[in-house]
């Protein structure tokens, strides 16, 4: 994670150093020779056009959608190379009598975060760009309910049990996705929704990662479950072979989401841009 800031430092001082040597070049016109008078008319100095914008004299708001849910951005000019972008996202999802091992589960899918960013484009006029950044607030998670119906079979760590009639297992499990409330991110794309060319109107485009750390997986159960005969039957929040098959369990779920702890930005969206006061 110190590399991954150092090379962001790096990159952002490089792009502040671009921008600083953009300033007007004097250009000096051709002499010309005034015929029979042996005079020479030499035009005078002068500057280029000037080839800045000054710092907050456009705002623009978009809005997309990514695996982080439905965006919202809002971004503004510090210089010709720079832009600061905002951006939050939101998404609820719920899901309902999904089955596994057994268990069937009512799940709701909550994202809900928000980020700033410094967009750098080293050719203006065009759309690349490179964005380190960071997510300040991270509530993405899913959390979950579930029963098994008496009767029915659930497994653990591949050992089978049986819902007891008189009191059927039940579940609770919550799954985060924000083991660093304060995540690191890396993005890249194209369209700058602050256009150097003049237009109100951009399209851009966003892909990268979120370094969200390794998400946490919390899982419960209560109940009885019994041998499949239903005659020897145990409480399973208090059995110990039971709650040492669902640790083991837990960690085989956890084995596969672990490559969420990079989570992935894929978006694409509209943006409007306006003027707050003079450019140049």
């Amino acid at each position: 994670m110190k590399r991954l800031a150092s090379s962001l430092c790096v990159l952002l001082f490089s792009a502040v150093s671009l921008a600083a040597q953009s300033s007007s070049s004097l250009a000096l016109l051709d002499s010309n020779e005034s015929e029979g008078a042996g005079v020479h008319a030499v035009r005078s100095w002068h500057p280029a056009a000037p080839n800045t914008m000054k710092p907050f004299s456009h705002l623009a708001f978009g809005g997309g959608i990514s695996p982080l849910g439905v965006n919202m951005a809002m971004a503004t000019n510090l210089n010709r190379y720079l832009n600061l972008r905002g951006t939050g996202n939101i998404f609820n999802y719920t899901v309902s009598n999904f089955t596994t091992n057994g268990f069937t589960a009512n799940g709701k899918l909550n994202l809900a975060s928000a980020g700033t960013s410094i967009d750098i484009y080293p050719f203006p006029n065009h759309g690349l760009r490179f964005s380190p950044g960071v997510l300040f607030y991270n509530q993405n998670g899913l959390t979950a309910n579930a029963t098994v119906a008496a009767g029915q079979s659930f497994t653990l760590n591949s050992v089978n049990y049986y819902s007891s009639a008189s009191n059927p297992v039940t579940a609770t499990a919550s799954l985060g996705l924000n083991t660093h409330k304060q995540a690191f991110t890396a993005t890249t794309g194209w369209g700058n929704m602050i256009s150097r060319r003049g237009g109100h109107w951009s399209f851009p485009v966003e892909i990268g990662a979120a370094f969200t750390g390794s998400p946490s997986l919390n899982m419960t159960i209560a109940g009885t479950a019994c041998d499949q005969t239903g005659v020897y039957c145990v409480d399973v929040a208090q059995n110990q072979q039971i709650q040492a098959n669902l640790q083991a369990q837990i960690a085989k779920y956890q084995n596969d989401i672990d490559p969420l702890k990079v989570y992935p930005i894929a978006s694409f969206g509209l943006a409007y841009s306006f003027n707050t006061r003079s450019a140049r």
